[in-house]
């Protein structure tokens, strides 16, 4: 009985993980605290910041409509642009 939970709960990362990667300018997703929240990183060269915004809702609603989960699951996007020199 354990180890079919177990697989039910990995299955349901894995499904909740899948439905955000499928999305356009995603790079990583990660499904955290028990699957309530999920972090997209986004390519900051293909989603600017409305358009994160918007990726957010879009996945949000995405969940809704195709999985069936107690609570609700909160969608974050990261968009991270890093810029590095060095002085001599």
């Amino acid at each position: 009985a354990r180890s079919e939970a177990l697989e039910s709960y990995v299955r349901r990362l894995q499904k909740l993980e899948d439905i955000a990667a499928s999305f356009p300018g995603v790079d990583r997703v990660f499904a955290m605290q028990a699957g309530r929240e999920v972090r997209v990183v986004v390519d900051p060269g293909s989603i600017d910041d409305a358009s994160s915004a918007e990726l957010a809702r879009n996945i949000a609603r995405h969940l809704e409509d195709n999985l069936q989960y107690p609570g609700q699951i909160e969608v974050t996007v990261i968009r991270e642009y890093r810029s590095t020199d060095y002085a001599r």
